[in-house]
């Protein structure tokens, strides 16, 4: 194995913020406990634990966008040129903490170790290198019968790579500032899939794959609909108003009557509320003062019991909440702003990944969600309730299943694993 300078662009996205004397080396910093267990197997020569770690790595690799914005189906590789090979052509791949800062020109895909070894052709490059240029850098020839012995490791892997697990950029994210705590708030969505919570300079699940999520989940193909969803998502009276006119009563009723508020006195005040409301309301608009009209009795019962149904929706899933540990005893969900605020610091880093947006773009967009979130919320774990709880309430239909379950079980990891934003970054 040998080292060299690695492709222009490509390293962790952040910089040293100084350079040492030349005389003496600096030392590197791996920028994921990826990259810091691939050098620690090859400084020892045991290459069964680098390919292990390989085996369970997503490894990204350039692809060409014009390709991909054609036939979206279709990965076509650029491959690379590294002289210490024979011939020059090579098939360089990347770990997670050695991507570069997307760019507009450049996009990438990922794939598992042993898929390299499935559809080499004789046409493609006779070599993949692994991270080129850096401490960690290994040379796989990738033609048979090579290709299987490293192969075989992925084969052998049992764990799917976008399992949930909190992974950190130690270089190249934020650890701690605005960004950081923006970055925090959409955790669920990146740890629940194994990703960099604080990797800003975003590439995910490779840019096909990103853009076919916003296109399916979001109705997103442009720039300007992923402007649209994201100021939606950031907008404070974006939420459902049914959900928050239930929890905003609450909390009125607590904030008068100093703390808890029993289901059946919150059901009356919905009725007495709503019945107040038909009978037209005095209100001021840019027009001038109006009186809205009175609304049909039928119409009004119809409301009452719908929000009254809610009120009960959320009693049972706070419930639930609170033997889940998930919510304190005696405490309850504010708000449900968290489910937009976590989704638009996500919509942020999708932006970027399928190309919608800049770098700048989707930092300024983060920090506006951390903001936002600090502004409803006293802490994590209020955040997080009001989150899965809007989750539950849009998906679940009080079924408990998947859509909560899974929130349930990230949540008691990034409540619980050391390397949490949840633990390590500050909520205000």
């Amino acid at each position: 194995m040998s080292f060299g300078p690695p492709p222009a662009g490509f390293g962790p996205a952040t910089p040293p913020a100084s350079t040492p004397p030349a005389s003496t080396p600096p030392a590197w910093t791996p920028p994921t406990s990826i990259e810091q267990a691939l050098l620690e197997a090859k400084s020892r020569e045991d290459w069964t634990a680098y390919f292990d770690t390989l085996a369970d790595s997503r490894l990204y690799f350039e692809i060409r966008r014009d390709g991909a914005d054609a036939e979206p189906s279709r990965t076509i590789p650029v491959f690379g040129h590294d002289s210490r090979v024979a011939g020059g052509r090579i098939w360089a791949v990347y770990t997670e903490g050695m991507l570069p800062v997307p760019d507009p020109h450049r996009v990438l895909d990922w794939q598992s170790l042993g898929w390299f070894a499935r559809v080499w052709e004789p046409s493609d490059p006779a070599m993949i290198v692994v991270n080129p240029g850096s401490p960690c850098e290994a040379f796989l020839p990738s033609a048979p019968p090579h290709s299987a012995v490293w192969a075989q490791h992925s084969e052998r892997a049992k764990a799917p790579l976008n399992r949930a697990r909190v992974r950190t950029l130690r270089l190249g994210g934020p650890l701690e500032g605005p960004v950081a705590q923006g970055l925090a708030c959409g955790a669920l969505l990146f740890v629940r899939y194994g990703l960099a919570w604080n990797a800003m300079a975003y590439h995910g699940n490779g840019y096909q794959a990103e853009r076919k999520t916003l296109r399916e989940w979001w109705g997103v193909t442009s720039r300007e609909e992923w402007q649209v969803q994201q100021r939606a998502l950031l907008d404070p009276d974006g939420g459902n108003p049914v959900w928050e006119f239930a929890l905003g009563l609450r909390r009125t009723i607590a904030r008068d009557f100093g703390g808890h508020v029993d289901t059946a006195y919150w059901r009356d005040a919905v009725a007495r509320v709503l019945r107040a409301r038909a009978g037209g309301e005095t209100v001021i608009t840019p027009d001038g003062v109006t009186t809205t009209p009175t609304v049909p009795e039928a119409e009004i019962e119809a409301r009452i019991k719908g929000v009254q149904h809610l009120v009960g929706r959320i009693t049972r899933y706070e419930a639930r909440f609170r033997a889940d540990g998930i919510l304190d005893e005696n405490r309850f969900v504010s708000s449900v702003d968290a489910w937009n605020f976590g989704r638009a610091s996500g919509m942020a880093r999708w932006g970027l990944g399928s190309r919608y947006c800049s770098l700048k773009e989707a930092e300024s967009a983060v920090i506006e969600a951390g903001r936002a979130a600090a502004r409803s919320y006293k802490s994590w774990q209020d955040f997080a309730a009001g989150y899965i709880l809007g989750r539950c309430l849009h998906f679940d239909d009080e079924e408990f299943g998947n859509w909560y379950t899974e929130m349930a079980d990230l949540h008691q990891v990034l409540m619980s694993d050391p390397g949490s934003p949840w633990l390590t970054v500050p909520f205000k």
